[in-house]
This record gives structure tokens, sequence and C-alpha cells, in this order.
């Protein structure tokens, strides 16, 4: 009896083009977070500024340490006409509840800095829903508002929490332009470092109480300003919906 016979050449060709074809099309696919290559989860990416046809960039504040400057950058915000954004620490919340109203009642977005401003990649996925939870808590006690938006401490952050973000609604945001006011640089360094990066859809990351921000926050609205940029806070620059960030942490609308 004979045997029927197979050429498998043929066969391992098609296999291999096919999964060829699979891992391309791995390669493109990016779900707003996060970018799969076939079978593999990369490293997450957050949002460091925004794909947009206006010129317009937000201007924003971490407040872990020291207060007294608050209500001073408030005012001068407020008398140029601009919003901005905090991303509060939960310590600083606790001491400072008032600020934090007076935030809130100029219209100013805020968003969380964490609870107690850890290294976050070091956390478990319990202790990072913990500092996330807690400190949008007490945000939202005195604000009324739920939070949207998150700024790991240090810019630090890895996959597992930029997903525990994600799952309890929360936007993670870095930025495209640091001043590094909190290094005690002058207002006219400060100045120039945004100027060299200023583009469309950038986040500028300032510090609430670093040495030279007050004597340095006019001139630097006026001079963003001069180049026909609008100063708005986050929610008008970040898309809530419907987007994708690419591998630069891009955050593009589809």
């Amino acid at each position: 009896m004979k045997i029927c016979s197979v050429n498998l050449r043929p066969m391992k060709v098609i296999v291999a083009v096919f999964l060829v074809g699979i891992m391309l099309f791995g390669l493109f696919t990016i779900t707003k977070t996060q970018s799969v290559y076939f079978g593999y989860t990369a490293r997450s990416v957050p949002i460091y500024c925004v794909e947009t046809s206006e010129k317009k960039v937000a201007l924003s504040f971490d407040a872990a340490w020291g207060s007294d400057k608050t209500n001073q950058i408030i005012e001068i915000c407020k008398a140029n006409n601009i919003e901005v954004t905090f991303f509060l620490v939960g310590f600083w919340v606790d001491a400072n509840p008032d600020k934090v109203k007076a935030i809130y009642d100029a219209g100013f977005d805020i968003g969380t800095h964490s609870e107690t401003h850890p290294q976050m990649s070091k956390l478990s996925a319990v202790q990072m829903e913990n500092e996330l939870t807690t400190s949008c808590g007490k945000i939202s006690a005195i604000t009324g508002q739920k939070v949207r938006f998150f700024r790991p401490p240090y810019g630090d952050y890895n996959n597992l929490l930029l997903q525990t973000a994600s799952n309890l609604g929360l936007q993670t945001i870095q930025w495209s332009v640091d001043t590094l006011d909190w290094k005690g640089l002058s207002a006219s360094q400060i100045l120039t470092r945004v100027e060299q990066g200023l583009d469309d859809g950038a986040i500028i990351l300032c510090h609430n109480n670093s040495d030279h921000i007050v004597e340095a926050l006019p001139e630097l609205i006026g001079m963003i300003k001069s180049k026909g940029y609008s100063l708005v806070k986050m929610s008008n620059l970040v898309y809530e919906n419907s987007y994708t960030i690419d591998n630069n942490g891009v955050q593009h609308k589809n």
C-alpha cells in the first residue's frame, strides 16, 4: 500500500509568513498607555505632551513641601487670566485645606501627586492603589469633584502603576518642559528653559514653593503669551477619551 507523502516546505513558508504578519500587526497596535508586541506587553507610557493644531500649553505646579507662595501663584494666574493645574500630595492637602479650596475656587484643575510622595514603582499594586485612592479622596472631599489626573512623584513609573491609575480612572501626566525650578534656578534661567522647550501641546512642570517661582511667573506667562500661546488647565489640553499615546509620550486624538 502506498503511503501519501506531503511536502512540508510550502507549509513552513506559509506559517512563517503568517507569524511575521501577526508580529507586524502587534508592533503597531497601541492602546492608550501601552503597546502590544505579539503576546508581549512593552513598557507603558504616560502623557508627556499633546498633539494639537491649537497654540496652547498647560502650566502645572507640583505641591508637596511648602505652601507659603501658593496664594501668590493663584493671584498672579488670575490677574493674567490664565488657568493652570496643581498636583497635590495627600499630606499637603491635610496641612492646607484652605489653599486646596482656593485653587479649586480659582477654576484650576487639581490632580493627585500621591499620598506620601514615595517612589511608586517600588510599591505593590495594593500600596499604589492606596496612595491614589487616599489622596484623591482627600481632594474630592474639599472640591466635591472627581480627580482625573495623576502625576507620579519623581516622574517615576512602571506598567503596574500606569495600569493601576488607569483602573481608577486617572490619566497619568508627565511633562515635556522641566523648569528645574526646584534646583534654585533664577527667574531668567527658568524663562530660558521654558522658551527653548515651548511647542504646541507642551506640558510645563513647575513647583509651588521653589525659590524663584513667584518672581519668574509673570515673566513666564508674558513670554508664552507673546509667542501666541494660550495657557490652559490640563482638562482643556489632554484628551479624555478615544486617544492613543505613542512611544514618545505624545497623546494623539483618534
